[in-house]
Order: C-alpha cells, then structure tokens, then sequence
C-alpha cells in the first residue's frame, strides 16, 4: 500500500465535544506553532510565535449553532480537525489542522473533501470560502490544486491582538478564497 493509501486508511469522522478541546488545541498548535510545526510543510513559525488557538476558542467553535469542528481519528487517536460554519449560501472552512507527522500524504486532500460533502449535504451550501494569511503563497497553491480561487478580497490580520500570535511580519493580511460546491 502506498503512502497516501495508508494515511487515509481506517479514518473516522465526528464531530467534536467539549472533552476534545484539549486535544485539538495541542493539535492545532503542533501543526502551525513552534518547532513540532517544522515537521509538517503547513508551519507558521517562521511567521507567527505564540499560540495559534485557545481553549476557550476552540470551545466556541464547539459550542457555536452555526458552527462543527469536524474531528478525524486513526485508530482512536485525532489526527486531524477543521472548523465549518454555515453562512447562509456558504459555509467558511478554517480552525485545518493536520498532525504535522502525517502531513503530504494525502489526508489533507481527503479531510477537505469531505468538509465539503459534508457542507452540501448538511447545509445545502453552494460555496466554501476561507481566509488565508496572504504571504503563505504555498498554503494558497496547495487550495488553488483543490479547486479554491483567489479573489483579492482583504482583510486586515489582528495585529496587537495575541490571541492569534505574535506577528514577525508587518505585511500580513487575510485574503477570501472560494470553490463553488456543486
């Protein structure tokens, strides 16, 4: 069996709770945050320090009507999450973390799609949007490949506020990008 074969293999899909919150905090930070970050390609540490997420903010997401923080295990263990939020005609995905040791094998590709099954089937949405800090050409590359568009829509990145980290960059800002789901 080859590598993306075995990384998506016996996945399940649920949605979170309260008692995971932990779990998907350390996961979050693990994929963007801090040296752990550097085994995976989806690392923000060259751009951002501090944390990336909070317990109280991933609760929200958990705890939001709108909201579900799609949650992926292997074998008993979370290996992966993704925030949908309904939006009228859309549901915005975010909160995409992927366990930085089985990053570039496929399961990205996998969570995605399913994100956007799910968003059609439970939802009726006919769009995805998204944002992403505009100077992470790769990360926009990677979404571009699954059907995401550039549509130069900004929005200012928080700067001052921690919660979101610490920027080592003063030219961060977050661009809208959309797939139709059809």
């Amino acid at each position: 069996m080859d590598s993306a074969a075995l990384a998506t293999t016996g996945l399940t899909f649920r949605d979170a709770t309260d008692a995971d919150v932990d779990t998907l905090v350390a996961l979050i930070e693990s994929a963007y945050r801090g040296d752990s970050s550097r085994a995976g390609w989806t690392t923000e540490a060259d751009i951002l320090e501090g944390q990336r997420t909070d317990p109280e903010g991933v609760l929200e997401v958990v705890k939001s009507p709108d909201s579900r923080l799609l949650t992926v295990e292997r074998d008993g263990a979370v290996v992966a999450c993704c925030q949908l939020e309904h939006r009228g005609d859309s549901a915005y995905f975010g909160m995409f973390a992927v366990s930085p040791a089985l990053q570039g094998a496929g399961l990205g590709k996998v969570i995605i799609a399913e994100a956007e099954r799910a968003a059609r089937a439970d939802w009726g949405v006919t769009q995805m949007q998204m944002t992403v800090i505009s100077v992470r050409e790769d990360l926009i590359a990677w979404y571009e490949r699954r059907g995401y568009r550039r549509t130069g829509q900004m929005s200012p990145f928080p700067y001052g506020d921690e919660r979101f980290g610490v920027p080592q960059r003063d030219d961060m800002q977050f661009e809208l990008l959309v797939k139709p789901l059809v």
